[in-house]
Protein backbone atom coordinates (compact mmCIF):
# COMPACT_ATOMS: atom_id res chain seq x y z
CA UNK A 1 0.00 0.00 0.00
CA UNK A 2 1.30 3.22 -0.69
CA UNK A 3 1.69 5.88 1.96
CA UNK A 4 2.79 8.73 0.48
CA UNK A 5 0.62 11.81 0.87
CA UNK A 6 0.14 13.79 -2.19
CA UNK A 7 -1.76 16.91 -2.26
CA UNK A 8 -4.07 17.70 -5.15
CA UNK A 9 -1.56 20.43 -6.81
CA UNK A 10 0.81 17.39 -7.18
CA UNK A 11 3.10 17.68 -4.16
CA UNK A 12 4.36 15.16 -2.23
CA UNK A 13 4.25 16.71 0.85
CA UNK A 14 6.52 14.23 3.15
CA UNK A 15 9.64 14.64 0.87
CA UNK A 16 10.09 18.05 -0.83
CA UNK A 17 12.22 20.96 0.40
CA UNK A 18 11.01 23.28 -1.49
CA UNK A 19 7.60 24.18 -0.06
CA UNK A 20 6.14 25.82 -3.30
CA UNK A 21 4.59 23.84 -5.69
CA UNK A 22 6.69 23.14 -9.00
CA UNK A 23 3.69 24.89 -10.76
CA UNK A 24 4.00 27.90 -9.14
CA UNK A 25 8.03 28.07 -9.41
CA UNK A 26 7.51 27.50 -13.40
CA UNK A 27 5.21 30.17 -13.91
CA UNK A 28 7.44 32.56 -11.65
CA UNK A 29 10.37 32.08 -14.05
CA UNK A 30 8.25 32.54 -17.18
CA UNK A 31 6.98 35.71 -15.74
CA UNK A 32 10.98 37.11 -14.79
CA UNK A 33 12.32 35.70 -18.33
CA UNK A 34 9.76 38.28 -19.72
CA UNK A 35 10.38 40.84 -17.27
CA UNK A 36 14.49 40.45 -17.94
CA UNK A 37 13.05 40.78 -21.37
CA UNK A 38 11.42 44.01 -20.75
CA UNK A 39 14.56 45.43 -18.23
CA UNK A 40 16.78 44.73 -21.94
CA UNK A 41 13.90 46.84 -23.68
CA UNK A 42 13.44 49.86 -21.35
CA UNK A 43 17.26 49.94 -20.78
CA UNK A 44 17.89 49.96 -24.96
CA UNK A 45 15.73 53.15 -24.90
CA UNK A 46 17.77 54.88 -22.51
CA UNK A 47 20.69 54.39 -25.00
CA UNK A 48 20.82 57.43 -27.06
CA UNK A 49 23.23 55.33 -29.77
CA UNK A 50 20.38 52.58 -29.56
CA UNK A 51 17.44 54.62 -29.78
CA UNK A 52 18.54 56.83 -32.64
CA UNK A 53 19.39 53.49 -34.48
CA UNK A 54 15.81 52.39 -33.48
CA UNK A 55 14.16 55.70 -35.02
CA UNK A 56 16.36 55.44 -38.06
CA UNK A 57 15.63 51.99 -38.66
CA UNK A 58 19.64 51.56 -38.94
CA UNK A 59 20.40 48.69 -36.62
CA UNK A 60 21.68 45.44 -38.26
CA UNK A 61 18.82 43.82 -38.16
CA UNK A 62 15.92 46.53 -39.60
CA UNK A 63 12.24 46.20 -37.80
CA UNK A 64 9.46 45.05 -40.29
CA UNK A 65 6.11 44.20 -39.32
CA UNK A 66 6.71 40.69 -40.05
CA UNK A 67 10.12 41.05 -37.60
CA UNK A 68 7.46 42.86 -35.05
CA UNK A 69 4.87 40.45 -35.32
CA UNK A 70 7.65 37.59 -34.52
CA UNK A 71 9.03 39.31 -31.70
CA UNK A 72 5.74 40.25 -30.79
CA UNK A 73 4.99 36.07 -30.58
CA UNK A 74 8.03 35.37 -28.71
CA UNK A 75 6.87 37.68 -26.37
CA UNK A 76 3.48 36.77 -25.60
CA UNK A 77 4.57 33.38 -25.20
CA UNK A 78 5.77 34.00 -21.84
CA UNK A 79 2.45 35.52 -20.76
CA UNK A 80 0.64 32.42 -21.70
CA UNK A 81 3.16 30.03 -20.66
CA UNK A 82 2.64 31.83 -17.09
CA UNK A 83 -1.01 30.79 -17.55
CA UNK A 84 -0.71 27.98 -18.78
CA UNK A 85 1.36 25.86 -16.73
CA UNK A 86 -1.11 26.77 -14.05
CA UNK A 87 -4.00 25.92 -15.75
CA UNK A 88 -3.03 22.54 -17.90
CA UNK A 89 -3.42 19.04 -16.24
CA UNK A 90 0.18 18.14 -14.87
CA UNK A 91 1.79 16.15 -17.43
CA UNK A 92 0.90 18.22 -20.16
CA UNK A 93 2.17 21.34 -18.66
CA UNK A 94 5.12 19.54 -17.13
CA UNK A 95 6.01 18.34 -21.33
CA UNK A 96 4.46 21.64 -22.88
CA UNK A 97 7.28 23.74 -20.30
CA UNK A 98 10.03 21.54 -21.30
CA UNK A 99 9.36 21.61 -25.07
CA UNK A 100 8.63 25.55 -24.93
CA UNK A 101 11.24 25.96 -22.49
CA UNK A 102 14.20 24.21 -24.94
CA UNK A 103 13.20 26.50 -27.45
CA UNK A 104 12.85 29.82 -25.70
CA UNK A 105 16.44 28.72 -24.82
CA UNK A 106 17.55 28.33 -28.07
CA UNK A 107 15.87 31.62 -29.21
CA UNK A 108 17.42 33.37 -26.67
CA UNK A 109 20.77 31.70 -27.19
CA UNK A 110 20.81 32.79 -30.93
CA UNK A 111 19.65 36.20 -29.92
CA UNK A 112 22.87 36.26 -27.31
CA UNK A 113 25.14 35.21 -30.14
CA UNK A 114 23.89 37.66 -32.74
CA UNK A 115 24.73 40.66 -30.86
CA UNK A 116 28.34 39.36 -30.94
CA UNK A 117 28.26 38.84 -34.38
CA UNK A 118 26.36 41.82 -35.47
CA UNK A 119 28.22 44.26 -33.53
CA UNK A 120 29.90 44.45 -30.02
CA UNK A 121 26.76 43.88 -27.10
CA UNK A 122 26.29 46.49 -24.66
CA UNK A 123 26.81 45.61 -21.09
CA UNK A 124 23.37 45.81 -20.15
CA UNK A 125 22.16 43.83 -23.44
CA UNK A 126 24.61 40.84 -22.31
CA UNK A 127 23.24 41.05 -18.67
CA UNK A 128 19.72 41.25 -19.56
CA UNK A 129 20.22 38.22 -22.58
CA UNK A 130 21.80 36.54 -20.00
CA UNK A 131 18.93 36.62 -17.13
CA UNK A 132 16.70 35.62 -20.18
CA UNK A 133 19.08 32.37 -20.76
CA UNK A 134 19.03 31.28 -17.77
CA UNK A 135 15.19 31.80 -16.60
CA UNK A 136 14.93 29.77 -19.39
CA UNK A 137 17.05 26.87 -19.06
CA UNK A 138 15.79 27.00 -15.42
CA UNK A 139 12.06 25.91 -16.70
CA UNK A 140 13.45 23.29 -18.46
CA UNK A 141 16.07 22.26 -15.39
CA UNK A 142 12.44 22.22 -13.05
CA UNK A 143 10.15 20.92 -15.68
CA UNK A 144 12.50 17.29 -16.08
CA UNK A 145 12.51 17.16 -12.44
CA UNK A 146 9.28 17.80 -11.96
CA UNK A 147 8.14 14.51 -10.72
CA UNK A 148 4.90 12.88 -11.84
CA UNK A 149 2.12 13.13 -9.69
CA UNK A 150 0.03 10.45 -10.71
CA UNK A 151 2.75 8.06 -11.08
Amino acid sequence: MNTTKVSLLGINKESTRNPLDVRIVLAVLWVVGMLSSLNGDTYRLNDTAALKSLIDNTGPIVASNGLLLIMSIIFAGHVFMGALTLILKAPVSRWANRIIGILYAVIIFGFWLLGFVLGSPTGYALVWSTAQLVFAILVVWYAWKWKNPEG
